[in-house]
């Protein structure tokens, strides 16, 4: 975890250590009310199961005490891999509170090793992909872990947001990054959506949608998560919303293995 490579990581952990401590708003807990109406609060869509009552269920860098207590608190068996243990103490801290049960794991997002193979039937992912050099790993992985039919829902950062780096005299927010930038994101004045203190990758549309397609997935369905108010003024995060839309959310399935292997051959150059 140390090699320079991986160094990202290391700073990523403490980054969400540090954010774990500070009552941010990525580590606010599940509240009474919402695990009252568990699936309601996590599926404004209506991309998950009308129950998911006993299914095995992944939140994969999702530490923080919110998604896992809320599928808990719908009967799933939850599993919540994250980076950060002080965000997973969270987790179980909110399950012991309120007699669930939550399987922690620390690990970093692509690296599942510790999971059998087709374990979950679904995988939901926030935000936090923006913390991986590649997504490759991380969508092979999942794929591995999931059962064939099996639902991965996952939220990204959209490339275009990540490229902004500051707003101009005349409040007009400048894409001042390549597209193509490679390597860890420097440091910009606009921290609309970066997170303090932590190493963020820009993905491009390729990565984020090829490369979860040629890892064994079929989407379903995709959409811009609102983040947009005309009554903000500028310099508040939901008046650049107006401009650039920061998030993309994904409906995935895994595709059947044996389909997959039918295939195989028609795709090799």
């Amino acid at each position: 975890m140390t090699s320079p490579d991986r160094e990202h990581l290391r700073h990523n952990r403490a980054a969400w250590n540090r954010l774990a401590g500070q009552d941010s708003s990525f580590s606010q807990v599940a509240t009474d009310e919402e695990a009252q109406r568990p699936l309601e609060i996590l599926d404004g869509r209506g991309w998950l199961p009308a129950s998911v009552e006993g299914l095995d269920v992944l939140c994969l860098a999702a530490g923080g005490g919110w998604q896992s207590i809320l599928y808990a608190a719908a009967g799933a068996r939850v599993t919540v891999v994250d980076l950060s243990p002080q965000m997973l103490a969270l987790d179980q801290r909110e399950a012991d509170r309120r007699g669930l049960s939550v399987n922690t794991v620390e690990s970093s997002m692509d690296d599942l090793s510790t999971l059998l193979d087709q374990t979950f039937d679904i995988v939901h992912q926030p935000v936090s992909t923006c913390y991986v050099a590649s997504v490759e790993p991380v969508f092979r992985e999942t794929a591995r872990v999931l059962r064939d039919g099996g639902l991965y829902v996952s939220q990204h950062k959209q490339p275009t947001s990540l490229q902004i780096t500051h707003r101009d005299r005349r409040d007009r927010y400048v894409v001042g990054l390549e597209y193509y930038h490679e390597g860890p994101l420097p440091e910009v004045p606009d921290r609309s959506y970066r997170e303090t203190g932590t190493v963020e990758f820009l993905h491009r549309w390729e990565e984020l949608v090829g490369t979860l397609c040629s890892s064994g997935f079929v989407i379903e369905d995709l959409r811009e998560p609102l983040r947009a108010d005309r009554r903000a003024k500028p310099g508040n995060f939901r008046h650049r919303g107006r401009f650039l839309p920061p998030y993309v959310r994904i409906k995935a399935r895994r595709r059947d293995r044996t389909t997959d292997q039918q295939l195989a051959p028609l795709w090799t150059p």
